[in-house]
This record gives structure tokens, C-alpha cells and sequence, in this order.
């Protein structure tokens, strides 16, 4: 027995050493609109996957307001809507300036970061509504307009889009958001079969980035983090925007080398996800930038 533990300690201590060299590189999934228990029901092998690998929970809460525009911006930011100002999908009078989302953080710490985001919600990436949320710091920003293109499609194209850039480029920290979901949720239902397959299109979808991933030429170097979360649940009639449970509870999932799986304390928030990502980073948070999360998921 004695021979066997220190085998294995050994093994851990080599493998825990060969971590400490990988570099540290998040992707951020954001998929809108996405009720948990609806989640539960539909076929998604590539996130049921990621949290066999990772910290998983369909019992996280948004305490914004339940639409994406508060939701997104907690989200991408680290901090509730009566610091960035953002309430509803109106995006005018924002406090983004002194509350960034992630990305822009990460490139007014040092430009040297390369960053990514692809997005079909217009107000995400450009002036609509008094956006862009996700300022033009970051190295590539791509739009595709899924009010003209449909969510869809558009969801489609983002997905391309961003396989191009993950494969090749020489990425840090990238965004992907695909918000075909909560269009057929309003369209439909909840309940309906045309939302849980929308769902798992989006699986699909996930798959593929996972997929350009892994194909990187240095991927055996990095040490990737995946977050997946949403911004909102949703009624059985398929809208949101009210304070009931099933509009405020919502999933997170941090997939990979450095995720654990062990308990935390309390209940995550949609807050705690850019500083998951920060954090993993090598990011130290400052408390002078004012932000409401906390790191949910990783070892350390």
C-alpha cells in the first residue's frame, strides 16, 4: 500500500506540476434564455460532457431584472444592475465607463491580451439601444445582426465565425453569444418541441467551438476554462421579465483542467461569472472596481 501512495503521489504532483505551465485561456458560452429544467429534459451530450469535467449547478440566480439586457450586462461585468445602470433592454445611460465587461477589463489592464467576442444581439456589439455593451477595446469584435438575419441563422454564422478565430488565433479570453433560444422560447413556449430543440441545436453548436478548441495547434499547452451560463429563465408561456422562480434561476457550468467539482459556499450568481473568468486569468480582483461576484468552480 505504501509503494502504491506514493506512486500516486507521485503521479498527482507531476500532474499538478505540468498544470502550473499550461496557460491559463476562457471561453465564455452565453446562451439566452435558457429554463433549467427544460435544460434538464433536452439531449445535450457535448454540456453533459463539460460538467463531467467540471462544476455544474441548474440552481444559480439572476437578481437582476429577468431580461437580457440587465442579465448580460451582470453577466459580462461582475456587477448588479444598480451599478451598471442597465434595467431593461434600453442600454442608454449605462455606467459601462466605470463598470467594463470582461473583455475591455482585461484590455485597459494590458493590451497585450487578446480577446474575442461574437455576437448576434445587436445592442451586444454596436450603438442599437444605446449599446454596445461589449466595448471596442477588444481585439476583434464580430456582430451578425440576428433581428435582420434572423436568430437562427445568425446563430449559425456567429458559430462559424468564431471557429475561425479559435482555431487559429492566439487567443486569451473570448465571448460567443447565441440568442436563438430565447427567440423560439417567445415564439412558442417552454414546453414546446420546438424550444427543447433549440436547445440542443445549441449543444451542438457548443460542440463545434469545443471542437475548434481542441484543434489548435497549442492546445496541448493551454489550459482552457469553459464557462456556460444564461441570462434568464422563463414562464411556461415562454416569456420572462417577472421576479418568479423559474425567470430568476439559471445555470453555470466551469468546464475544464482547473474546474473542480467540490462543494462552495452559498448559492452563484450570474455576477460571479466574469470573475470566474478574471480569476482564472491570473487576474487579481481589485476591490476598488466595485464588483459583486466571486470565482465559482476552480480548484484554487
Amino acid at each position: 500500500m505504501r509503494t502504491t501512495l506514493a506512486a500516486l503521489a507521485a503521479f498527482l504532483a507531476i500532474g499538478c506540476a505540468r498544470q502550473d505551465t499550461l496557460v491559463p485561456k476562457v471561453l465564455l458560452v452565453g446562451l439566452d434564455g435558457v429554463r433549467v429544467d427544460i435544460l434538464a429534459a433536452a439531449s445535450t451530450p457535448v454540456i453533459d460532457s463539460l460538467i463531467a469535467g467540471g462544476f455544474f449547478t441548474d440552481r444559480a440566480i439572476t437578481r437582476q431584472r429577468t431580461v437580457s439586457g440587465p442579465g448580460w450586462s451582470s453577466m459580462l461585468i461582475g456587477a448588479g444592475q444598480d451599478k451598471h445602470l442597465v434595467r431593461n433592454n434600453d442600454f442608454r445611460n449605462n455606467a459601462y465607463p466605470s463598470y467594463p465587461d470582461f473583455l475591455t477589463r482585461l484590455e485597459q489592464l494590458d493590451t497585450a491580451y487578446t480577446t474575442l467576442a461574437v455576437v448576434d444581439w445587436p445592442p451586444l456589439g454596436d450603438t442599437t439601444d444605446g449599446g454596445p455593451l461589449i466595448g471596442d477595446a477588444v481585439d476583434t469584435k464580430i456582430l451578425i445582426d440576428g433581428d435582420a438575419e434572423g436568430y437562427g441563422r445568425a446563430d449559425s454564422l456567429s458559430v462559424e465565425a468564431a471557429i475561425e478565430h479559435l482555431a487559429s488565433t492566439d487567443l486569451d479570453a473570448a465571448f460567443v453569444y447565441l440568442g436563438n433560444i430565447d427567440v423560439v422560447g417567445h415564439e412558442t413556449s417552454s414546453l414546446a418541441a420546438e424550444y427543447r430543440a433549440s436547445i440542443e441545436t445549441a449543444d451542438r453548436q457548443v460542440g463545434m467551438l469545443l471542437d475548434a478548441l481542441r484543434h489548435r495547434p497549442g492546445y496541448a499547452g493551454e489550459d482552457w476554462l469553459i464557462l456556460l451560463c444564461t441570462d434568464h429563465g422563463r414562464t411556461d408561456d415562454g416569456g420572462h421579465g417577472g421576479d418568479s422562480l423559474a425567470e430568476r434561476t439559471i445555470f453555470y457550468l466551469a468546464s475544464g483542467p482547473s474546474a473542480s467539482a467540490g462543494p462552495i459556499d452559498g448559492i452563484p450568481r450570474i455576477v460571479d461569472v466574469a470573475v470566474t473568468a478574471l480569476t482564472h486569468l491570473g487576474i487579481e480582483i481589485d476591490s476598488a472596481w466595485g464588483l459583486d461576484g466571486r470565482a465559482v468552480g476552480l480548484r484554487n
